[in-house]
């Protein structure tokens, strides 16, 4: 360890001498009660550091050891199903020892270090050894097989001795290699530096979550990035939710940054109490919690997402797709502009540091599907919540996000005022990935692509058609155009509006959602065909088809999709009766 004193306190950011021999990001702890910080900036002897913990009356002079290491999570069994805070210290534990808050100064280990594991060997002594090797596994929750992955940095040797099958804590040794390395079933690895894989695939599978107006409209790939930006009561925490419920990722990783301490005490009380679609049981045994509150010390807000992320790639490289939920990038956004000014650094745009658009990118684009060591197929899908002050999109921290995400659900105050939820604009909103999972699509609906081309086009019609009607009303146009209200009408309440609270809404399986759309669209191209022959409006309104088209989403199971073809026959049996009558 390298000692140094403190010389300089401003808030969270403290300067020392003595640390010359560090190195940047690296960990040091302060004063009598060993607060924990990390070296940001190096100039000759003199270190910067950001304090993680509450560092009230500290005093210069205080002394400031570097452990020469960067900061780093603990990576093994153990980590579903906890609650850590940004710097991953378990709160859950926290508060059996010491109660409702976080002294300064606590430790407490992140895994259970006295637990033991049941230790399955899926290698032998003998075989050759390459990084992202299984050489065993332990059943961690009862849908996840943590796999015991040869570390990365360890390569070119062979296993010397594997331990038996049977019950070891993470730090017991389970595997010895040739040139005396041994390795137990965790180790560290540092935030800020990304695990290394051979290649980034292509996307071309879609990260089917169960909401139509995302998965139809504005669906995100596996592995893909997108962003919620939104204004406060908009609806971002609650789709959040309903995407960390119903998405088909095998793992959930929710960090809370920044947001008011009772957003996430609804997040900490319901995640447990909410059931797992795949298995029944709690959502939690699939599940990381990262609560950084606003209340908690700023610089820990600021290094939570990279700890969320870490933790997301290391099960990445055992093969699983995970899903991480960053609420709100806003917030860590804040948290860096509040480090930079007390940095004294020179502002940019609302006096955000120049380096936010680096820092946004350095987190997106950890982002992917990827084969990793081992050959093993991995994704991880960041979806991050923005915060505009006002709802307003040209802000910084919106328009710098949308240069690296390619999938963009932007909420609508106005549908959320009209409890229109997800309250996603069809109009703001927009998905890059569309093309790249057209072949997917078209697999479970060959009609995916031109029905959603189509509906979208007819929303934008109805959009233009709203300014007239609020000059003139509806009365006043023809019936081909009252036409396209009376379908958009259908297609916002029939397909679009999903209710997270009704047993057969909360999720719509992939072919039921392409039908839905279809059927309506069906519904539009038969009427507009009607209208020409003569038929009013008025026929149309009255079809008792119209009505169990919109019910539909809410009537009809996943399982039961014949239903739809009834409606479906309904429909063109009284379409005809109608095209008879006006038949010349």
């Amino acid at each position: 360890m390298i000692e140094g004193k403190v010389v300089r306190i401003n808030g969270p950011i403290v300067k020392a001498t003595g640390l010359g021999g560090s190195g940047l990001y690296d960990v040091v702890e302060i004063g009598e009660k060993k607060l924990i910080g990390e070296i940001i900036r190096l100039e000759g002897d003199t270190a910067t550091i950001q304090i993680y913990e509450d560092n009230t009356g500290m005093k210069v002079g205080e002394s400031a050891f570097s452990l020469e290491r960067p900061l780093s999570v603990h990576l093994g069994p153990g980590l579903l199903g906890e609650i850590y805070d940004g710097i991953q210290r378990p709160l859950e534990e926290i508060k059996k020892t010491e109660g409702g808050f976080i002294p300064p100064g606590v430790k407490i280990a992140p895994l259970p270090m006295d637990k033991k594991w049941h230790f399955v060997p899926l290698a032998k002594k003998g075989d050759p050894v390459a990084p992202g090797l299984i050489v065993g596994e332990v059943k961690e929750s009862a849908t996840i097989m943590h796999k015991v992955v040869v570390h990365p940095e360890i390569r070119d040797t062979h296993i010397e001795w594997i331990a038996p099958e049977g019950d070891y804590t993470i730090s017991e040794t389970v595997v010895k290699f040739g040139g005396g390395r041994e390795m137990s079933m965790s180790h560290y690895w540092p935030v800020r530096k990304a695990r290394p894989y051979i290649e980034k695939m292509g996307m071309d599978e879609p990260l089917i979550t169960g909401q139509r107006v995302i998965d139809v409209f504005f669906p995100i790939s596996r592995g893909g990035t997108s962003a919620i930006p939104g204004g406060f009561g908009t609806g971002k925490t609650m789709t959040q939710h309903a995407l960390a419920k119903w998405c088909d990722a095998d793992i959930i990783v929710y960090i809370g940054c920044g947001e008011r301490g009772n957003e996430m005490t609804d997040v900490l009380t319901e995640f447990p109490k909410i059931q797992d679609p795949r298995t029944g049981k709690s959502l939690m045994e699939r599940t990381i919690l990262i609560a950084n509150t606003s209340n908690m010390p700023v610089a820990a807000r600021e290094v939570s997402i990279y700890t969320g992320v870490t933790l997301a790639e290391y099960y990445r490289d055992m093969g699983y797709d995970v899903a991480i939920m960053a609420d709100s990038t806003s917030r860590w956004a804040e948290a860096l502009r509040e480090l930079s000014g007390r940095l004294e650094e020179m502002p940019a745009d609302e006096g955000f540091p120049a380096y936010l658009p680096t820092r946004l990118a350095e987190f997106y684009e950890r982002a992917g599907k990827v084969n990793g060591f081992g050959n093993r197929l991995g994704s991880i899908s960041i979806i991050g919540a923005v915060s505009p002050p006002g709802g307003d999109f040209s802000e910084p921290v919106t328009q710098h996000t949308k240069r690296f995400i390619r999938c963009f659900w932007a909420l609508d105050r106005e549908l959320a005022n009209a409890r229109h939820y997800p309250a996603i604009s069809w109009l703001d909103s927009y998905s890059e990935y569309a093309e790249e999972i057209r072949p997917w699509w078209e697999k479970v609906n060959p009609d995916w692509s031109s029905t959603r081309e189509r509906a979208i086009e007819l929303l934008k019609r109805e959009q233009r058609l709203s300014q007239i009607v609020k000059l003139i009303g509806p009365d006043a146009l023809p019936d081909n155009q009252r036409l396209i209200l009376l379908v958009a009408e259908m297609i916002k309440n029939g397909f679009l509006q999903q209710n997270a609270y009704d047993d057969i809404d909360m999720f719509c399986a992939p072919d039921k959602q392409v039908r839905l759309l279809k059927l309506i669209m069906d519904f539009y191209t038969r009427g507009l065909a009607l209208l020409q022959m003569g038929a009013p409006l008025l026929k149309l309104r009255a079809l008792s088809c119209q009505e169990r088209i919109v019910r539909a989403k809410s009537v009809i199971k996943n399982e039961e999709l014949g239903k739809l073809t009834e409606i479906e026959s309904l429909m063109t049996a009284e379409m005809d009766d109608l095209e008879r009558s006006y038949k010349k």
